[in-house]
């Protein structure tokens, strides 16, 4: 297998997905155990010129970016109700001032390395689960979730990825 090189580095495997942080506020997100990928979808504008009625071109039109879901395991901090509930929660008025944040996400390689950074911009809690379904029979951790609509993500370029030890 040939390596891959990127800033001095030689690497022959890719990065693994468990080392990962999100962070809002300038504050890593405490007990975070999954989050849904990163994606984006240009929609195609198929038309035809009318002096080629054989033929069908296609360019692109409208980008849209799919939403994230965080999940992490129940417990007594606050953080995703306290912003859920800034977006038309009951008996309380929009927080049209702070329901958006931008989220950072930082990928880490074995060695607990920043690799790869993106900024989510712009993000709000379109879901929130407070409880998971509950079920006596199972040995299962309680998940809490919400899901972030956004408007872009970005990749931080100005990155400089480490020297691996």
């Amino acid at each position: 297998m040939a390596p891959f090189k990127v800033g001095g580095v030689d690497r022959f495997d890719p990065y693994k997905s468990f080392m990962f942080r999100v962070l809002w506020d300038g504050r890593t997100v405490a007990g975070l155990s999954k989050m849904g990928p990163l994606s984006r979808k240009t929609t195609v504008v198929a038309h035809r010129d009318g002096s080629d009625p054989a033929r069908q071109r296609k360019s692109p039109g409208v980008t849209s970016y799919d939403d994230v879901t965080l999940e992490r395991g129940l417990t007594l901090d606050r953080e995703f109700e306290a912003w859920a509930t800034k977006v038309h929660a009951t008996g309380s008025p929009m927080s049209l001032k702070d329901f958006r944040k931008d989220v950072i996400v930082d990928l880490y390689n074995e060695a607990q390395q920043k690799v790869l950074s993106y900024k989510l911009n712009r993000c709000w809690v379109s879901e929130y689960t407070a409880l998971p379904q509950l079920d006596a029979a199972t040995a299962a951790v309680a998940i809490e979730t919400i899901k972030l609509s956004f408007e872009t993500f970005d990749r931080d370029t100005a990155w400089v990825t480490p020297a691996e030890p």
